[in-house]
């Protein structure tokens, strides 16, 4: 969870940078020559940091996804166990029942005890 709001966080700084670095050259005192060669060579930068954000987001669905990956084992594993515990346990307890349902004559300890 935390590598996602990592992502998140590194994604928003790199947006912020860049809104804060073109509205600090539109306000800027400078010519508009000087202002044009800045906004030129922001342009040009844009291209590699879209790359760098599209790596990172890829980088963070990548380990979201194997997380939620080893989530989903987990609860399938922890469900498997669940469910073998519930069959057991309704084994179990149709025995129980079929013993108490079945007539004192067939019972083994009354068989026992009339033999002896």
């Amino acid at each position: 969870m935390s590598n996602n709001r990592s992502g998140v966080f590194i994604g928003g700084m790199m947006l912020g940078a860049t809104i804060g670095a073109l509205t600090g050259l539109l306000v800027a005192p400078r010519s508009g020559r000087e202002t044009r060669k800045i906004l030129q060579k922001s342009a040009n930068a844009i291209p590699e940091l879209a790359e760098d954000l599209s790596t990172s987001v890829q980088i963070q669905a990548d380990r979201l996804s194997a997380s939620a990956l080893r989530n989903w084992d987990d609860t399938l594993e922890r469900l498997r166990e669940a469910i073998a515990a519930g069959v057991d346990a309704s084994q179990r307890e149709s025995q129980i029942l079929k013993q108490r349902q079945a007539p004192e004559g067939s019972d083994p300890l009354s068989q026992q005890l009339e033999r002896s």
